[in-house]
């Protein structure tokens, strides 16, 4: 057993001493898989492997330079687009589509909170807790507060219906949005502001600026592409910025595991963003179309972004396009979703994906405060879907939409999103230390606790990824 045990630390010994002479830090031979470094023993092997050659990063087999993948995609797409420019909408029996049930649609979108929104947020490798857990904390506490605003707002009285629990989880949704890019640098403490706060300036936009509640609403945007993800986007964005970057962030970054995770979210958004889009229309006409065309503005940019990342990328396939930028082809549509045709749809779906895709590898602006890269799914595919709605009274007949209006909808909630955000902003300044730090309370830590880490809030399990400072202290 000694002679066995003395062997092992031999072995411990030459991998540590390997890694020093290639140069490794020490947080890289913490977690040298992560860091795509492969620790081989002197003389050829790995610990407990026959020796074999190995090169560059474990990241899977290598492929193909050429991005013939991606350019023959995206002609396909071209060639599809072109095909549904022949294309008619049959609703014919639109009356059978599920309308008496908006049950269905608002499960189907409280779906996408919990676990769309909550899932797609944990390919940060210390933070699944936190991105799960604080996403219930933020939906229940946002729709019971959306519905008591948004019922005394709008309706002057709270009569509660499944359609104020719909309303409610829209609004949450603007709310999620925003947490994406805080995620991981707030407090829960911080979290609770954050909700209430966003939701009452969403709610007083929504309905004494873009007058959702009269019989003439400013704007028409059944998807929400301006009330919610413009919004969402631009406070959180504002909120960040103000905020400023972390101090720390060793552990804002993903694992394999953690992408997978996050996958699952991006999977579960994309197959409800339909009841999304269109659970708050009517059923009839309006309704079917809305469906429909929410569905193939989503395929069309999924298709690019596999596409386009991929020419983008030099011949690789990157991970954090296809978890997001597949998704802003429902961004883009959702405020004219129901008035245009299915061409229309995969334009609009195929350039959210195009631009999305471009932001998440190019990361233009706000890339170092925005931790889930908002700015490039919600922000900049919110506002070509917002511009693209002021162009539809344009090429379509009876929209019943007023290019003037949909643009001053679309700048004015752009601007009380920005100004709003960067109140909340200020606010959690004031409040960035712990709530009993901030208010002078004995007992209070003497310094904030570390970012995109579950362990600052969170019970976890010793497993948990540590950073190089949380490993000395």
């Amino acid at each position: 057993l000694r002679l066995a045990t003395r062997r092992r630390l031999q072995v411990v010994a030459r991998l540590v001493f390997s890694a020093e002479e290639a140069g490794a830090t020490s947080e890289e031979m913490q977690y040298p898989y992560e860091k795509g470094i492969t620790m081989v023993q002197p003389g050829g092997g790995m610990a407990g492997f026959p020796a074999r050659e190995l090169s560059g990063p474990i990241h899977g087999s290598s492929g193909s330079k050429t991005p013939f993948f991606g350019m023959v995609t995206l002609l396909i797409q071209a060639a599809f687009i072109g095909v549904f420019y022949q294309s008619k909408l049959d609703l014919s029996r639109a009356s059978n589509t599920d309308s008496s049930s908006i049950y269905n649609f608002y499960v189907g979108v409280a779906l996408m909170m919990f676990v769309g929104f909550g899932y797609l947020m944990t390919f940060l490798k210390a933070y699944g807790l936190g991105a799960v857990g604080f996403t219930m904390l933020i939906t229940c506490l946002g729709v019971e507060w959306a519905i008591i605003l948004e019922c005394y707002m709008g309706k002057g009285d709270l009569t509660v219906d499944f359609m104020a629990l719909l309303n409610g989880n829209f609004a949450v949704a603007a709310v999620l949005i925003s947490f994406g890019g805080l995620i991981g640098k707030i407090s829960p403490f911080q979290v609770v502001i954050v909700t209430m706060v966003e939701l009452t300036c969403y709610v007083a936009n929504k309905v004494h600026f873009l007058k959702q509640y009269e019989d003439s609403p400013l704007i028409q945007d059944c998807g929400g592409t301006i009330i919610i993800h413009v919004f969402g986007a631009y406070f959180g964005l504002a909120a960040c910025q103000v905020l400023g970057p972390p101090a720390r962030d060793k552990l804002n970054g993903a694992n394999y595991v953690s992408d997978l995770f996050s996958l699952i979210g991006t999977v579960f958004l994309w197959l409800f963003w339909p009841s999304f889009v269109a659970g708050g229309l009517p059923g009839g006409k309006g309704q079917t179309t809305a469906l429909i065309n929410t569905v193939i503005a989503l395929c069309c940019s999924t298709v690019v972004t596999f596409g386009l990342t991929q020419i983008m990328e030099r011949g690789k396939i990157s991970t954090v396009p296809i978890q997001n930028a597949t998704l802003a082809g429902g961004v883009a549509i959702g405020a004219a979703a129901n008035v245009v045709d299915p061409f229309g749809a995969a334009v609009i779906g195929c350039m959210a994906g195009a631009l999305s895709t471009w932001g998440f590898i190019t990361s233009p602006m706000f890339g170092s405060v925005d931790t889930c890269g908002i700015h490039n799914l919600h922000g900049m595919p919110g506002l070509l879907g917002g511009l693209f709605s002021v162009m539809v009274p344009q090429f379509y007949k009876n929209t019943g939409m007023n290019s003037a209006h949909q643009l001053l909808g679309l700048g004015g909630t752009l601007g009380i999103g920005l100004v709003t955000g960067a109140i909340c902003g200020v606010l959690l300044r004031i409040t960035d230390a712990a709530p009993s730090q901030a208010l002078g309370l004995p007992g209070a830590p003497s310094s904030k606790p570390e970012e995109f880490s579950d362990s600052a809030h969170w019970e976890t399990a010793d497993d948990i990824p540590k950073s190089q400072a949380a490993i000395n202290v």
